[in-house]
């Protein structure tokens, strides 16, 4: 008997709209590994203070210390690096080996738009936020490229306005 093979295909949509706000969530973060055997990979982590800040089509936002990177993104201050106390804190057994805090960096692109009178949020790629950023600075309409059963945005193409 032959296999049964089944076959999904996600649809795609595509929204015109005028109304549309890329944005760009980044976060620092403090991680540490606190390894029991490091050989055999018997490893976990702790995520200590964070901070994070929302960038919004492209624009300095309000508590940014550095930036725009490249790119083009703003970042809050750093948070502060966790203490020799807090990380004894969490240690789950004796002898477990605590590593090296470790700074991690993080981005959360989306897509927020107008959907016949409502606001969506969707998230989407580094790529896409780009594109929508340099249309919105140019006040140019988009067409959206939903996909993943509209859980998110894979595609923006400008629009001229005899598009529209």
């Amino acid at each position: 008997m032959a296999p049964l093979v089944v076959t999904t295909l996600s649809a795609c949509s595509t929204i015109t709209t005028q109304q549309y706000d890329a944005i760009a969530e980044v976060f620092y973060f403090w991680q540490v590994e606190y390894a029991l055997d490091p050989e055999q990979r018997r490893v976990r982590y702790e995520k200590f203070s964070a901070t994070s800040l929302v960038n919004q089509n492209g624009d300095r936002p309000d508590g940014a210390v550095t930036g725009p990177d490249d790119q083009g993104l703003w970042w809050p201050a750093l948070p502060p690096r966790p203490t020799v106390d807090q990380m004894e804190e969490r240690q789950e057994e004796r002898r477990e080996k605590i590593g090296t805090p470790q700074l991690i960096k993080r981005v959360d692109y989306e897509i927020t738009f107008e959907d016949n009178g409502q606001m969506k949020t969707l998230p989407t790629s580094y790529a896409v936020y780009r594109q929508a950023v340099k249309a919105r600075r140019d006040g140019i309409p988009l067409e959206l490229t939903i996909g993943g059963n509209d859980r998110f945005v894979s595609k923006v193409e400008p629009l001229g306005a005899s598009d529209f």
